[in-house]
């Protein structure tokens, strides 16, 4: 409990004449100022909480808030004897964060808005405390960026890992298997790598919590980077181990048996095995005592102080917090205008059938203006499903690429298997769903006069039709054919696309560009 007492000699000063004078204005205008932001940028505020609250993967960012006010607890006494005073040079922090903010809306990525919004959170903190306050506080500051929910990109490529280690680790102990993609086949049975099984969530925590521990247990900066290594090595082999263990156990208990106690064991249980793990190699190495400053105050007073107005700091911080709002709603939000009723074309060869899968698929696309899917079939018998997806803007919720759109839902009964070979302007992938049912997907993406397959070359052309009033509308074609006697028809589609002729064109006549 000592260390949560306030000394009185803290609290006189506090209330004292000095601690009026050279406290409470920064903190009154450093109050102001985020209850400014978060009003200004509530959509993202509350979006980065609702991700927190609903996705378990971003669970842990319910308590990074607690821990950075907690930091700041710990450095009372240090920070007592610094003196804050306006500064200027963070507003270049603060204004790189608004830029963030206004290429994530033009982009419509809205992990660069809410990086956006806490770089304006941390640079208004350092702008109005200054320097010396600022160096106390480095490091809370830091561990604001934790408040931002990313790392669902590497989802793929861990489960590509996850799937790997298992193969190999099967082969060690001699269960025959089978890998496609992220499918392994063994005597067992059919196991899929989902989505829930690549181990992100137990990263990104483990790197939030390495962050922590790296800080209070740590003064080498040699031994904070291997402990920041530790934190994202053990994780990724913990779970390939988990994975595999689930698997082995269904080679000899049953798939029910193993998906039980794999519910069981996935979760809080396996996080603090893993941390547990972490702690036990690092803790010899610890160099750093409890009760050591968290800096060096004597060094940290020595440190200029600035002279510039609070008056020129909160113009500065006004200006930039609201031009991207203003530009956003003066240019961003611009609908096109789409025809009324899109009809699917016609393409020479073929003719348009009833959509029957042998295993019920649609690509996801929330939000489009238009979506209309058919099958088509060729006279010698080969069929190609083809769906159209179109957009009048690009908007949060209404945006062609993003997380949960195109061929496989996040939580879907398909899962993405792997790329294959693309044809120009578009993107191929495989995917599949239990049976199994396999499918070649092949997507174009019209927007601004550029076709393509990269959603990222996507989220570019949206910006620059933002930031320039260009033209939003976007459409997609997405066309796919089932495996027939276990062959891939990607030849069907490459003649399909051959047949139907130019996508640029085909695109612009279904948008009335043309």
């Amino acid at each position: 409990m000592s260390g949560f007492a306030i000394p009185a000699a803290n609290i006189r000063w506090f209330f004292s004449r000095e601690s009026r004078g050279a406290w409470h204005r920064p903190i009154q205008f450093l109050a102001a100022s985020w209850a400014a932001l978060l009003l200004l940028f509530w959509r993202d505020a509350g979006h980065m909480a609702q991700i927190w609250w609903d996705s378990s993967t971003f669970n842990h960012c319910l308590f990074i808030l607690p821990i950075v006010g907690w930091l700041v607890w710990q450095r009372k006494d240090e920070l007592a004897k610094l003196t804050p005073a306006p500064w200027g040079l963070p507003l270049l922090w603060f204004g790189a964060g608004a830029g963030g903010w206004l290429l994530g809306e033009a982009a419509g990525a809205a992990l660069a808005r809410q990086a956006g919004l806490v770089m304006m959170l941390q640079g208004s903190a350092a702008a109005w405390l200054g320097p010396q306050v600022t160096r106390g506080l480095l490091f809370p500051l830091f561990y604001m960026l934790f408040l931002v929910p990313v790392g669902e990109q590497l989802v793929p490529p861990l489960q590509m890992l996850t799937a790997d280690m298992c193969m190999f680790l099967l082969a060690l102990v001699g269960i025959p298997a089978h890998i496609d993609g992220i499918f392994i086949t063994t005597p067992g049975g059919l196991f899929r790598v989902a989505e829930a099984c690549s181990g992100i969530q137990f990263l990104v925590a483990m790197v939030a919590y390495g962050a922590l521990v790296s800080n209070l247990c740590f003064k080498s900066w040699y031994r904070r980077a291997a402990f920041m290594a530790l934190s994202v090595i053990v994780p990724i082999v913990a779970n390939g181990l988990r994975a595999f263990g689930t698997i082995y156990i269904a080679e000899h208990t049953g798939i029910e048996f193993a998906a039980s106690w794999d519910h069981v064991f996935y979760g809080w249980v396996f996080f603090a095995i893993v941390m547990a793990i972490v702690m036990a190699i690092g803790w010899r190495f610890f160099d750093r005592s409890v009760d050591e400053p968290a800096f060096d105050i004597a060094r940290v007073r020595r440190i200029a102080l600035p002279r510039i107005g609070f008056h020129w700091i909160a113009g500065a911080m006004a200006a930039m917090a609201v031009v991207p709002l203003a530009w956003s709603a003066a240019i961003m939000n611009r609908a096109g205008e789409l025809p009324a009723q899109i009809e699917m074309p016609q393409v020479s060869g073929w003719t348009v059938v009833p959509y029957t899968p042998s295993k019920d698929w649609k690509p996801s696309y929330e939000g489009a203006s238009h979506y209309l899917f058919g099958r088509y079939r060729n006279a010698a018998g080969e069929e190609v499903d083809m769906f159209i997806v179109a957009y009048d803007r690009q908007a949060e919720g209404s945006e062609i690429v993003g997380y949960g759109q195109g061929a496989v839902e996040p939580e879907g009964n398909w899962s993405w298997v792997e790329n294959r070979p693309a044809p120009e302007g578009g993107k191929a992938e495989q995917i599949q769903t239990a049976g199994p049912v396999i499918r070649d997907v092949v997507t174009y993406y019209r927007i601004n006069g550029a076709t393509t397959g990269s959603a990222m070359r996507v989220k570019l052309e949206t910006l620059k039709a933002k930031l320039l009033a260009g033209d939003q509308r976007a459409i997609g074609i997405v066309l796919s054919s089932e495996y027939r006697s276990g062959k891939s028809q990607r030849a069907a589609i490459d003649a399909f696309v051959g047949d139907m002729g130019d996508v640029d064109k085909v695109a612009d006549r279904m948008m009335a560009l043309r």
